[in-house]
């Protein structure tokens, strides 16, 4: 089954699983109990949409679903592990990491938990035994930004790393650089990071000002973005500034020309179609995907389309 083709079904995979004739209220007959452990603040303007369509999911279906999440990937393995200790029905985690959580993850499945990884491992969700991944290909995902770079003529782009250690926005870079005809620099800001946006935005002005080389930008996180777009003001520079995955800051910046093109992975969907495919696999016994991720992305959004979901992101589902 190619892209194109999951991409086609993922609309009719959800509203079949809401006909099912299992409904909502079976699940909380039943006394599900699943866990959301992700590698960030669950509270961010991205999990926050992911953890949102989770718990939409989870109450729809009347499920008990606990969320967590943490930078550190020993918190996020021991969050997995304290859910596998209170014998959950299902477990949904990101892998940004999966070397430092492929024990703990190991452990779930080896416990007969079924677990479904979300955003990052694509790679290796099912060696460490996932039923399903929900998320976007990163590769992929870059490989299109390198694309629209080239369209827009510009010839170095900076790719900003905010966090250590996560192989997806590794991965994005990677693409990136392999569709790009012109110059990549990985700029890393981890040190700061979304921690400290306001650090992160004057290492990013310091950047911009001392190599004029650089006429475009890709960050890889939305509130990175919104950093970049100040620190590119406050510079008095004109970089080109296109970032990763949706915020209603990230859309009214489209809308006003301060960003040329956004990456959504529609993030709300990475939260609430894992809950409802493990209450599938746990009352029907049935999975999703046939071995392959299923895509929630990317898509683009630029200012031709901004406006139409920037309403939903202000509500917290996109």
């Amino acid at each position: 089954m190619n892209t194109r083709t999951l991409r086609f079904l993922l609309p009719i995979l959800i509203a079949a699983a809401l006909l099912l004739p299992l409904g909502p209220a079976t699940a909380q007959d039943d006394g599900l109990q699943f866990c959301l452990a992700v590698h960030d603040d669950p509270t961010g303007s991205f999990w926050s949409v992911v953890d949102r369509g989770a718990k939409d999911a989870a109450a729809l279906y009347g499920v008990d679903l606990t969320t967590g999440g943490s930078l550190d990937p020993v918190v996020q393995a021991q969050l997995i592990e304290d859910c596998v200790a209170q014998g959950v029905d299902g477990i949904v985690v990101s892998l940004a990491n999966p070397d430092a959580l492929r024990d703990s993850v190991l452990t779930a499945t080896g416990a007969g938990i079924p677990v479904i990884t979300i955003n990052s491992g694509v790679d290796v969700f099912q060696e460490l035994g996932a039923i399903t991944h929900v998320g976007q290909t990163e590769l992929v995902a870059g490989q299109g930004a390198g694309l629209r770079f080239n369209e827009l003529g510009v010839s170095k782009v900076l790719c900003v790393i905010h966090e250590e250690g996560n192989i997806g926005l590794e991965a994005r870079c990677d693409g990136l650089t392999e569709t790009f005809s012109g110059e990549v620099e990985r700029f890393n800001v981890a040190t700061t990071g979304v921690a400290d946006l306001a650090g992160t935005s004057s290492t990013l002005q310091d950047k911009l000002i001392s190599d004029d080389t650089i006429d475009a930008v890709l960050t890889l996180n939305p509130d990175v973005g919104i950093a970049a777009r100040d620190a590119i003001a406050a510079a008095g520079t004109s970089q080109i500034l296109g970032t990763f995955d949706l915020s209603p800051d990230v859309l009214q910046a489209l809308l006003d020309g301060e960003m040329v093109f956004a990456i959504d992975q529609q993030q709300y969907l990475q939260g609430y179609l894992p809950i409802v495919f493990l209450v599938l696999y746990n009352q029907n016994a049935n999975t999703v995907g046939g071995g392959l991720p299923v895509l929630t992305g990317p898509g683009f959004v630029d200012a031709s389309n901004a406006a139409a979901v920037i309403d939903l992101a202000a509500g917290g589902t996109r």
